[in-house]
């Protein structure tokens, strides 16, 4: 009897430190201009916070509250206004919405001089540790053709306008080789995109993206390595 409540307990107490968990979110402005924002502020529904606008590599990992919220990038800091005030927040700026069930995301931001507010639109990805797990790769096709090749102990088929995610190349800290080939439209023999050796780190999760450029896609990667729940932070 006593170590079935001993079980319960154990249960409960790691469900409630799951539900504690804090919900994170790392940024990468893909392809963005040069004289683009290099920062903003990210407003979740409650409070703002000022995020970096990252070209080379993901932001740091900020936290988000829970629930389901709509994100909206702004120009300066923006809270909730006053009972009687008009909203603060201008109804064209860039937004996205967020589902409270995920609890680990990347938000990636690209161009829009459209918008004046703030010249980017959003996209969230989900990255939930059940489904994208540390050493496994997410690859995301941003092209018309279809892409296809070996990565070192995996196969790679992505067509066009989507996304995989694919399993470690390698079992350790070691090189693997990389050959990739893209088919455009209309076309019956795939042409060659990549042929090189790449690291893998089984502690760190990869993120690739296929984007246009010219005749010949490119691919461009970054790593996901997290030191420690310490690096989740929000800007005062």
């Amino acid at each position: 009897m006593r170590s079935s409540i001993l079980a319960i307990l154990f249960l409960s107490l790691s469900a409630q430190a799951e539900n504690s968990a804090p919900r994170t979110c790392r940024i990468l402005f893909l392809n963005g201009p040069p004289d683009g924002p290099e920062k903003l502020h990210l407003f979740d529904g409650t409070s703002s916070q000022e995020v970096e606008l990252t070209r080379m590599g993901f932001s740091p990992t900020y936290k988000i509250i829970p629930g389901d919220l709509i994100l909206t990038m702004l120009p300066k800091p923006t809270a909730l206004p006053k009972a009687g005030e008009p909203p603060a927040i201008p109804p064209d700026a860039p937004k996205v919405k967020l589902a409270s069930a995920i609890s680990d995301f990347y938000l990636l931001v690209s161009s829009d001089l459209s918008n004046k507010v703030a010249p980017v639109k959003l996209q969230i990805v989900s990255a939930n540790a059940e489904n994208f797990k540390i050493g496994q790769m997410l690859w995301f096709n941003l092209t018309e053709n279809k892409i296809g090749g070996i990565l070192g102990s995996q196969k790679l088929v992505i067509n066009p306008n989507s996304r995989v995610i694919l399993d470690a190349p390698a079992s350790t800290m070691e090189d693997y080789h990389v050959n990739i080939q893209f088919l455009p439209p209309g076309k019956q023999r795939a042409e060659p995109l990549c042929e090189t050796n790449w690291t893998h780190n089984p502690q760190s999760r990869s993120v690739f993206f296929v984007l246009n450029d010219g005749l010949i896609p490119r691919v461009v990667g970054f790593p996901d390595f997290r030191h420690s729940e310490k690096e989740a932070r929000i800007d005062p």
